[in-house]
């Protein structure tokens, strides 16, 4: 009768029961904390279905809400009542009612005799332990914490600005460290009772009393002062998500649990009925008596908080709808915009599709429709073309469709007759490649037939909602690909910029050009924008088009005479 187990227990008395007569048929002496929030009738009841089992005893009962004082206080009274009444018992195991052996109890038995003298119990300065959640390290032994955290948390959070504000900061007992870890230990008797009749016990229980979360750090910080051999560590698995809860294991993480080699596991769920089975009512579960390594699993945690945290690159959904800023890829894949290609080249989408191999479409945020490739109304993922549902979040609609359309490449036109909502949004990205040529929306104002006031009107509004999209483009906090010319310089040299553009989608092998695509007639265009500006309006982002520029079949030079020598 080496160990003995200490169990806290506040809800499942059931299984709590289940879990005491597993221990005790072990020949391991229990002691039961019930906690006093549990109604009076139910815990005369569960003492009653355990008044059968021997060297079973229960200890006063405190009110152990988390956080509080009263989780130490409970520890403290089950503890001593262990060491009272079972003198055999060397190495003394705090374990809650959700706990359950993973290996035969005999091992873990076996495993302490071997090791006599060694406390297990985590125990590290703050400046050491990364985890600390709720921004409360040091301070958390500096400060008072008279209101709870769970009831009143407006007073909590109050009182701690009020603390920083004045600079109030408690006085920490003469020859104490503070340290912090899992409050699930197991100690030897030497340490244990060191700790629990220690004359200087009433000051260290007063301070801690007011340390915020102290069932992490009273025994941790004063088994320091008495152990002549701790391993900082627990030999209870538990493992704890980025908010700081603990995991809730259930029957599907069986083999998870068995691979760990650990000699107990929290938190199981009450329902795990295929766990109990296999942990507690098989007899003849062996194992292959390996060091317990929670190590083998802490990858697949990790990776299952990353996954929690961060989510899938470009997949939102109502169960992770992530703050601004807080995003893992904004958007499932690359994806190409163009403005003004489609305004300035006849057919650029079929063009574009026969030369990349991707899906292009036409303005997808068109304030009539989106224009899917093809002319289709519905698109993968059951997206409408409807420009109502669209806009109702334009976010969305391009996550939903970029998410949808996975391992194919999207390209897309876009102008300033577009939804400009979604601009910044772009802009943002790193997985949208935009190539802009500025001023492009004015051709099919100078193709169109309408009367020139409301052509110079329209002109207007359009030159000034382009400039607000490329101010937005241009910003230092844009993160998109981003190469915009003016239509005059794009004009002058346009195969050159589309083999750029065509390289970057990089869909087919890497090839110059073999077709390029139709421009528009642009006869007349310069005198045009002349026509604008005699109107009164001035049309700058076009660039320098001259009134009557020369055709540009009309611009081949003569060439110069040459002599070859023999």
């Amino acid at each position: 009768m080496s160990v003995g187990i200490v169990m806290l227990v506040h809800t499942a008395l059931g299984r709590a029961e289940q879990l005491a007569r597993h221990w005790a048929k072990s020949g391991c002496p229990v002691v039961i904390h019930v906690d006093k929030i549990v109604p009076q009738d139910k815990h005369d009841a569960f003492v009653f279905a355990l008044s059968d089992v021997p060297q079973l005893k229960f200890s006063r009962r405190h009110r152990c809400e988390w956080g509080t004082w009263g989780l130490v206080a409970a520890s403290q009274d089950a503890s001593e009542l262990m060491l009272s009444e079972f003198p055999d018992v060397r190495h003394v195991y705090l374990a809650s009612g959700s706990c359950m052996p993973l290996r035969p109890v005999d091992e873990l038995v076996a495993y302490l005799t071997e090791r006599p003298r060694t406390d297990f119990i985590e125990s590290a300065t703050t400046a050491d332990v990364p985890w600390t959640v709720g921004g409360l390290d040091e301070e958390r032994f500096t400060m008072h914490f008279p209101f709870s955290w769970r009831r009143n948390r407006y007073l909590f959070d109050k009182f701690v600005d009020f603390q920083r504000f004045f600079g109030l900061k408690r006085h920490i007992p003469n020859g104490v460290v503070p340290h912090m870890g899992s409050q699930w230990w197991c100690l030897t008797r030497q340490t244990l009772s060191a700790i629990l009749q220690d004359p200087a016990r009433r000051n260290y229980d007063r301070y801690f009393r007011r340390v915020w979360i102290p069932d992490e750090s009273y025994f941790q910080t004063l088994a320091r002062l008495y152990s002549t051999n701790i391993e900082s560590r627990s030999l209870t698995l538990s493992k704890f998500d980025f908010q700081g809860k603990p995991h809730i294991f259930y029957d599907d993480h069986l083999q998870l649990l068995r691979r760990s080699d650990c000699f107990v596991a929290r938190k199981i769920w009450p329902n795990a009925e295929r766990l109990y089975q296999a942990f507690l009512d098989n007899p003849n579960v062996q194992s292959n008596g390996t060091e317990p390594n929670p190590g083998k699993i802490d990858r697949i945690f990790a990776k299952a908080v990353d996954r929690r945290t961060r989510g899938r690159p470009g997949l939102f959904m109502q169960s992770r709808y992530p703050n601004f800023g807080w995003e893992n890829g904004m958007t499932a894949g690359k994806y190409s915009i163009f403005q003004g290609f489609s305004e300035l080249f006849q057919d650029f989408e079929g063009w574009l599709a026969r030369a990349t191999g991707a899906q292009v479409h036409g303005h997808l945020y068109a304030p009539e429709r989106a224009e899917y490739a093809g002319g289709q109304p519905v698109i993968n993922g059951a997206l409408s073309d409807n420009a109502n549902l669209r806009d109702i979040n334009p976010r969305a609609f391009l996550t939903n469709l970029l998410w949808n359309t996975r391992g194919e490449r999207q390209c897309f036109q876009y102008g300033p007759r577009d939804n400009p909502k979604i601009n910044w949004y772009f802009a943002r990205d790193p997985n949208a490649q935009i190539s802009v040529i500025s001023g492009a929306w004015a051709v099919p104002l100078f193709k169109s037939n309408a009367n020139f006031a409301d052509i110079r009107k329209e002109a207007a509004r359009l030159q000034k909602l382009e400039s607000k999209m490329l101010d937005e483009l241009r910003s230092p906090d844009s993160k998109a690909r981003i190469r915009i010319w003016t239509m005059a310089e794009f004009i002058e040299a346009p195969m050159e910029p589309l083999q750029v553009v065509i390289d970057e989608i990089g869909q087919k092998s890497s090839r110059r050009l073999a077709e390029a695509p139709r421009m528009e007639d642009l006869t007349g265009f310069g005198q045009f924008l002349q026509n604008l500006k005699n109107q009164g309006m001035h049309p700058y982002l076009m660039g320098d088009f001259p009134v009557d520029p020369v055709p540009r079949s009309a611009r081949n030079r003569k060439r110069k005479p040459y002599l070859v020598k023999k």
